[in-house]
């Protein structure tokens, strides 16, 4: 007989919604990501945060929020675009 795992309701819970997105620190407001992984990646794709504090890539749901210059780290297959149109 083989004991069954019990969990918790919010072992539950994580396990419905899945991992958690990738959050990645940003000192500007427009950013352009292209996932990681270079074939492996998505197609490059411009986000503008606007008046937000964050904006979500619609391919890999990576999240960029808007630090302090002195926090932000720069991330594999993220591409900050400053200036210009």
């Amino acid at each position: 007989m083989s004991a069954k795992s019990v969990k918790t309701p919010a072992q539950a819970t994580a396990a419905a919604v899945g991992p958690q997105a990738e959050i990645v620190l940003v000192h500007g407001h427009r950013i352009a990501c292209d996932g990681v992984g270079g074939a492996l990646g998505h197609p490059r794709v411009f986000l503008e945060m606007g008046d937000e504090a964050f904006v979500e890539c619609p391919y890999c749901d990576r999240r960029f929020v808007h630090a302090d210059q002195a926090q932000a780290s720069q991330a594999p297959g993220v591409y900050e675009v400053g200036g210009g149109h």
